[in-house]
């Protein structure tokens, strides 16, 4: 058996910039254990980012950003590919087949710019705009239902790419559920994903990572508090 943690020495000083309550940060941190990447934790504190995060990331100044051997990589799609080729001696999260691998591509920007914002958006609102933006929260959940279509994982057998991408879902919506007081992921409904959550929920390398839940509400609860009362600021401004 080969010495993945050796290798991964060999391959120079890795560090991770992020915190526990992004999730765009967390399928990071799991892509390099299930790597057996070893890596620096660099926390960062958003409301009072370092000078380091604002130089690494002078474009967007978010986590995650992965600096390996002093070069900085950014965004988490982005950055989940450079792991994925980087340390390829393991199993790949990207499938070999150019199409298979297109495909995940496309469903992974789908997560990040339409399911992940819509349920942001129902997070951080009210009202009927709340019930709105999860009834289109729902109508892009039923898509990704689909694609777990004979499944156990996106991928198939095995997590993949698709399931970090989609491990917000796991983790992060039912943070979102309960300190916002909606209902997304209803069972009955989602059937498919549901038993991935599970699924996924099961693997050793993922539960080593897995945010405090009691950190992740009150984090998540103070939060929408902000995001609601500066929303309340500039309505009361506009009008």
């Amino acid at each position: 058996m080969k010495d993945y943690t050796k290798k991964s020495k060999e391959m120079g000083e890795v560090k991770l910039f992020w915190t526990w309550s992004s999730p765009y940060a967390q399928r990071i941190a799991w892509a390099l254990k299930l790597k057996g990447v070893e890596y620096e934790t660099m926390y960062e504190d958003l409301a009072n980012k370092s000078r380091l995060l604002l130089e690494y990331n002078p474009v967007h100044k978010k986590v995650p950003v992965l600096l390996h051997n002093g070069t900085p990589i950014c965004e988490s799609l982005v950055i989940l590919e450079y792991i994925d080729e980087t340390w390829n001696t393991t199993a790949r999260l990207l499938p070999e087949d150019p199409f298979a691998r297109a495909n995940a591509r496309f469903w992974a920007k789908f997560s990040d710019d339409q399911v992940l914002p819509s349920a942001f958006h129902a997070y951080v609102s009210q009202g009927v705009e709340q019930e709105k933006a999860k009834d289109h929260t729902l109508q892009k959940l039923d898509i990704v239902e689909k694609q777990l279509t004979g499944k156990k994982f996106f991928s198939g057998e095995t997590l993949g790419f698709l399931d970090l991408v989609f491990g917000w879902i796991a983790v992060y919506l039912d943070i979102v559920e309960e300190t916002s007081g909606i209902k997304i992921l209803d069972k009955e409904r989602f059937p498919l994903i549901s038993a991935w959550k599970e699924n996924i929920s099961c693997i050793p390398v993922i539960q080593e990572t897995w945010p405090d839940r009691e950190k992740l509400i009150d984090k998540y609860r103070h939060m929408r508090q902000y995001f609601i009362s500066t929303a309340a600021v500039k309505n009361g401004k506009a009008s």
